[in-house]
C-alpha cells in the first residue's frame, strides 16, 4: 500500500486514536501558541524548491498501523504544506521519502534517526531503529525545512545523548502551578478522564518535536490522593494519548502514602507491610498504563516525609520504592534536601547526605541533583555531587520557569546557563554531562494555561532548549538561539542576528542586575519577586539572604574555603584549587567562595565596591540595549507579539534598576562607602525600597 490511500489509512487510524487535533490546520493568528511549530511558508527559492517536489511518505505495510508512524505522517503532510503556503505550484518532481524504522544499523539507540537521499532515486531515506526514531527524523527534516534547507541536500545523523528527557511540572490539583507564570495549570484533573483538551495533543507534539520523552505531571510536594484509583484513571486517560508522541508518564509520589491514604500505622520503608502497599500500588498502575515510566520522591526535605523520619537513609526509601515497581520503570530521587538543623551551610548538605550512599542504591534508581548546590540561582557553581557518585545514576535537574530570574517578565535565555553546567570539568570522571549521560536531564516545566504556553513568548526558548541540549548537550546556545528565533518569529536574516544576540546576551544581564559576582540568594522573601538583601530575621537561618552574602562594614560574600565553611572541600582538587584563591577564582564566582573586603583591588584596578557598582550598571545598560534592539523590529515580527515583547522589557527595565538601586542602598547602609565616580546614587531611601510588597506575585 502507497500513496494517498497510505496517508488516509494512517490519517483515519490516527484520529481515531487522538482526534482530529494534529490534523487541523494551525491558526492563523500570531499569539504564540504555535511555539517553534508555525511552519510559516517559505518565501523566494527555497519555497520554490520545496512546491517544485511532490513529497510522499513511503512507509512499509507492515508500520502503517503504528500510531508513532501515524503522527509522523501527520505532522509531515502538515508542515510540508504549511511551509509550501497557499500559492502552491504542481510538483514537477515526485520525491519519496522512505521511512525505515526497524533499521538496527542506525547505531540501534532508540530514538536515533537517519536521513540520507535515496541511493539511485530522488527522494529521502528515513532510517531508525525504531518509530520513535522516525518520528524525531520527522521533526528534524521540518526543522530542516524551515530553517531553509533545500531537502535535496538533507544529511542528518543523531541519536539522543541521554535516556531520559524530561519535563517536570509543579502543577496542584486544583490547577494552580507553584513557581508558575504561565497562568494555571495545562492539566485538567477535574474533567479527565472522561474528556481530554486538545491542548495535551499540541503539548505533546511540542515536546516529540524537541526530543522530551517523559513528563512528571504533578509537583514534587506531593498530594497523596493523587495516587488512588480515580487518580490512575486519569493518568491512563492521558498515557494513551501521548504514547504515540513517544513520551512516557510519570507521578510525583507522597513518601507517607501508605499512612494517608492505605491506612497502615506506619511508612517505615524497612517495614514489610509498607513494602507490601507500595508493590501492590506499583502493579494498579501497570495494570491501568503498561509503559507508566515510575515515580518522583522529594522526601525529608523542605518539611516532606521520608525515611530519614524512620531514622532510615535515602538508599531504603528509594530501593523499597525500586522493588515496587521493579525493571517496569524508574525512580527518581531528589536531591534537593536542607534542613534547619545543618549548622554548617546548606550548600554542603546533599553532598553529605547521599555522596556516602553512593553503591547502595537499585539499578533503576536515577538520583536527580539540581545544576548547583543551592537552589536554581541566576548563577551558581556546578553541583559537587556530580562526579562525586560513580556507581549512582545521577541525573540533572535544571528549572525552565524562571522563579530567580524575573520570572515571565524578563527576557533569559537560560541555554547559556545550562551550557555552562555541562560542559563545567568535575574533575572526577569528566563533564557534568558525561557524568549524566547514562540517566539524562530534567527542567521543571513552565508551560501553563496561557494563550503563548509559557507567559512571555521567550520563555518558550527555555523549553525548547532544554529539549534540545538533552539530546544533543554539545550544541552551542548561538545554534539554538538561532534555530529557535528562525522557527518561532521570523527568517529576515538581521532580525534574526539580533534576536539571537539579544538571547544570547539575556542571561549574563539578568546575573549583573541581580547577584553579580557571585551573590546568591537576595530575593524577596516568600513569593522570591524583587530585591531584599536586607532580610535577615526570618525563622530558619537558610532562609534570609543575610545567610548567603555575609555582608557586613568590612565586606560582603560566604567564605566556603578551609577558613569557612569548607564546602570547597566537596570538589574535586583540581576544581577545589582552581577556586580557593581570590586571585585566581573565576570572577563569577568570587562572592560564591569568599568573602571579600569592600576595598580589595580587583584585576581590573577597581576596589570591589566599585566593580560591584560597575556590575550593576552593566545590567541595566544591556537591558536597555535589548529593549531599543527589539523595538527596531517592528517590521519583521507580528504587531501582537511584537507588542507583548516590547512591554515585557518594559517592566525588565524598570526591574533591572530596582534591582540595582535597592541593592546598593542595602550595601551603602553596611559599608558606609560614597558612590563610585560617575555613579548614580539609588533614587529611593533604603526604608522606602523595604516597604514595597507584592500579596499578589504569581506563583507561590
Amino acid at each position: 500500500m502507497r500513496g494517498s490511500k497510505l496517508v488516509n489509512r494512517i490519517g483515519n487510524a490516527f484520529a481515531a486514536l487522538v482526534g482530529a487535533a494534529l490534523l487541523a490546520a494551525p491558526a492563523a493568528a500570531e499569539d504564540g501558541y504555535d511555539l517553534w511549530l508555525r511552519y510559516a511558508p517559505l518565501e523566494g527559492e527555497a519555497r520554490e524548491i520545496l512546491a517544485g517536489l511532490s513529497l510522499h511518505p513511503d512507509v512499509p505495510d507492515e508500520l502503517v498501523s503504528d500510531p508513532t508512524i501515524a503522527v509522523a505522517v501527520a505532522e509531515l503532510e502538515r508542515g510540508i504544506g504549511s511551509l509550501i503556503g497557499e500559492s502552491r505550484t504542481t510538483p514537477q518532481t515526485r520525491f519519496d521519502i522512505d521511512f525505515d524504522c526497524r533499521n538496527e544499523d542506525v547505531g540501534g539507540i532508540p530514538g536515533a534517526y537517519r536521513i540520507a537521499r535515496l541511493s539511485g532515486g530522488d527522494g529521502l531515506a528515513l532510517t531508525a531503529p525504531d518509530s520513535g526514531g522516525c518520528l524525531y527524523g520527522t521533526f528534524a527534516l521540518l526543522r530542516e525545512l524551515s530553517l531553509g534547507q533545500d531537502p535535496r541536500v538533507v544529511d542528518l545523523v543523531s541519536a539522543p545523548a541521554m535516556p531520559l528527557r524530561m519535563l517536570n511540572h509543579w502543577d496542584n490539583p486544583d490547577g494552580h502551578v507553584e513557581r508558575g507564570y504561565a497562568g494555571r495549570s495545562i492539566f485538567d484533573w477535574w474533567h479527565l478522564p472522561e474528556r481530554l483538551d486538545e491542548r495535551m495533543i499540541d503539548y505533546a507534539r511540542a515536546n516529540a518535536s524537541i526530543g522530551i520523552n517523559g513528563v512528571v505531571v504533578n509537583n514534587v510536594n506531593a498530594r497523596a490522593f493523587m495516587l488512588e484509583p480515580r487518580y490512575i484513571a486519569k493518568y491512563k486517560r492521558l498515557a494513551d494519548a501521548w504514547r504515540p508522541f513517544g513520551i512516557r508518564l510519570y507521578v510525583s509520589a507522597r513518601f507517607s502514602a501508605p499512612q494517608d491514604i492505605g491506612g497502615l500505622e506506619t511508612s517505615d520503608p524497612l517495614d514489610p507491610a509498607v513494602r507490601a502497599w507500595w508493590k501492590a500500588k506499583a502493579d494498579e498502575f501497570y495494570r491501568a498504563v503498561p509503559d507508566f515510566g515510575g515515580f518522583l520522591v522529594k522526601a525529608n526535605s523542605e518539611g516532606q516525609p521520608g525515611p530519614q523520619d524512620y531514622d532510615r537513609t535515602h538508599a531504603d526509601g528509594a530501593n523499597m520504592l525500586a522493588e515496587a515497581v521493579g525493571n517496569r520503570g524508574t525512580i527518581i530521587w531528589r536531591a534537593f534536601v536542607y534542613s534547619e538543623t545543618d549548622e554548617t551551610d546548606r550548600a554542603k548538605q546533599a553532598y553529605a547526605e547521599f555522596v556516602p550512599l553512593d553503591g547502595q542504591f537499585a539499578d533503576n534508581v536515577i538520583i536527580q541533583v539540581k545544576n548547583g548546590p543551592l537552589d536554581f540561582q541566576p548563577r551558581e557553581p556546578f553541583h559537587p555531587m556530580f562526579g562525586a557518585m560513580p556507581n549512582t545514576k545521577l541525573m540533572l535537574e535544571t528549572q525552565i520557569t524562571k522563579e530567580y530570574l524575573g520570572f515571565a517578565s524578563h527576557l533569559a535565555f537560560l541555554a547559556p546557563m545550562w551550557s555552562e553546567v555541562l560542559e563545567a570539568e568535575t574533575g572526577r570522571g569528566g563533564t557534568v554531562a558525561e557524568v549524566v549521560a547514562p540517566a539524562g536531564i530534567a527542567g521543571v516545566a513552565n508551560t501553563g494555561s496561557d494563550r503563548n504556553w509559557s507567559g512571555s513568548d521567550f520563555d518558550q526558548a527555555n523549553w525548547y532548549a532544554l529539549g534540545r541540549l538533552a539530546w544533543d548537550p554539545s550544541l552551542s546556545s548561538e545554534r539554538i538561539a538561532r534555530e529557535w528565533a528562525v522557527q518561532t518569529f521570523t527568517r529576515n536574516p538581521q532580525a534574526v542576528e539580533t534576536i539571537a544576540k539579544m538571547m544570547l546576551d539575556s542571561r549574563e544581564a539578568v546575573v549583573r542586575y541581580m547577584t553579580p559576582l557571585g551573590l546568591a540568594h537576595l530575593m524577596a522573601t516568600g513569593h522570591h519577586y524583587g530585591p531584599a538583601p536586607w532580610v535577615c530575621d526570618l525563622d530558619r537561618p537558610e532562609w534570609n539572604p543575610c545567610y548567603y552574602h555575609r555582608a557586613d562594614a568590612d565586606g560582603i560574600g560566604f567564605d566556603r574555603t578551609a577558613s569557612g565553611s569548607n564546602a570547597l572541600s566537596q570538589y574535586a582538587d583540581s576544581v577545589a584549587a582552581r577556586w580557593a584563591d581570590p586571585q585566581t577564582i573565576d570572577r563569577e564566582y568570587l562572592l560564591w567562595f569568599h568573602h571579600v573586603d569592600w576595598n580589595a583591588r580587583m584585576h581590573s584596578g577597581q576596589t570591589l565596591w566599585e566593580e560591584l557598582v560597575r556590575e550593576y550598571d552593566r545590567g541595566i545598560s544591556e537591558v536597555d540595549a535589548m529593549a531599543e534592539a527589539w523595538n527596531g523590529l517592528a517590521a519583521a515580527v507580528d504587531p501582537q507579539r511584537h507588542r507583548a515583547v516590547a512591554e515585557n522589557l518594559a517592566i525588565q527595565q524598570g526591574e533591572a534598576r530596582w534591582w540595582r538601586n535597592a541593592s546598593i542602598a542595602y550595601w551603602r547602609s553596611l559599608n558606609g562607602l560614597p558612590m563610585p565616580e560617575g555613579a548614580a546614587p539609588p533614587p529611593e531611601t533604603l526604608e522606602e525600597y523595604k516597604a514595597r510588597s507584592f500579596p499578589e506575585a504569581p506563583g507561590q
